[in-house]
């Protein structure tokens, strides 16, 4: 069951880091009907940004799956263990490692701590980011501390952990990137973040052919409206309400409903998918 748009009432947060536990409604993470099926068995993945939204939806149903789960987070230390919690309430392993993914030698830190504590690493996702508000008449809040510190998160970070990984990732494996509706239709009022996200969306195009000499896949997931902690995080409460009726399904989706592409970029269900983004975004048409 999914929520209507007409439901998300006004709601803002002002401190970070946001917390799902203070979102109204909770965003939907699994569905009960939901029934792994074994497709990522015996593997491990490491997901950035999995203490919450949809980073927490799919360790959750990567979890179902059968596959471990390392979670990397900045501060949401609240967040990080609930999600923990779920994944091992669903059979698998879920290792926690909080630090900040603009930083490389934390980077390379993350990807040694799941070797030592799995062994391998199948399946990266660079899901974390940050976005802000932003004036397009002006650009004033557009300053180069925080141009770079958001690039340095939604972007570098990609270049940094995949770095790190590529020497323990094997054929088979596989690399999924988070985009958004964002790197295709732009957004006035998210200039920075927006940007970062059409970098990721060449970045994964980049990466993905000369990567298939080694049997590795890289893909992205481009989300539309999402009821997640960065929406009452980023918009004031007026924004916030009726959030997602914009698009042609009139509601925002549940992270549950963008999880799914992560499952199937991560299983050999898309072995003959590679350089690709899928749009899981309520019905907007978008362009290569």
């Amino acid at each position: 069951m999914t929520v209507a748009a007409d439901r998300i009432p006004g709601q803002s947060q002002e401190n970070r880091p946001f917390l799902e536990s203070e979102m109204k409604p909770r965003p939907q993470f699994d569905r009960e009907e939901y029934k792994g099926s074994g497709k990522l068995q015996n593997k491990v993945a490491l997901i950035t940004g999995g203490d919450s939204g949809i980073g927490r939806s799919v360790a959750v149903l990567f979890a179902k799956e059968g596959a471990d789960v390392a979670i990397v987070y900045l501060t949401a230390e609240e967040d990080a263990k609930e999600t923990q919690k779920l994944v091992q309430d669903r059979g698998a392993k879920c290792q926690l490692i909080r630090g900040d993914i603009s930083n490389e030698t934390f980077c390379f830190e993350s990807i040694q701590q799941v070797m030592d504590e799995f062994g391998r690493i199948d399946i990266l996702v660079n899901n974390a980011a940050e976005q802000y508000v932003e004036d397009p008449t002006t650009l004033e809040d557009v300053d180069a501390d925080r141009l770079g510190k958001i690039f340095s998160t939604n972007i570098f970070s990609m270049f940094y952990l995949t770095k790190a990984a590529l020497p323990h990732l094997k054929e088979g494996s596989s690399i999924i990137n988070t985009t958004s509706i964002n790197a295709y239709k732009g957004n006035a009022s998210l200039i920075s973040y927006s940007t970062t996200k059409g970098a990721i969306v060449g970045y994964t195009r980049s990466m993905a052919t000369p990567l298939i000499e080694k049997g590795i896949r890289v893909n992205a997931v481009a989300p539309g409206p999402i009821w997640t902690p960065f929406i009452p995080g980023t918009f004031d409460a007026d924004r916030v309400e009726g959030f997602g009726n914009q698009v042609p399904m009139k509601r925002p989706g549940q992270p549950v409903e963008v999880a799914t592409c992560f499952v199937f970029l991560a299983s050999d269900d898309s072995s003959y998918i590679t350089g690709q983004v899928l749009h899981p975004n309520g019905g907007v048409v978008v362009g290569a």
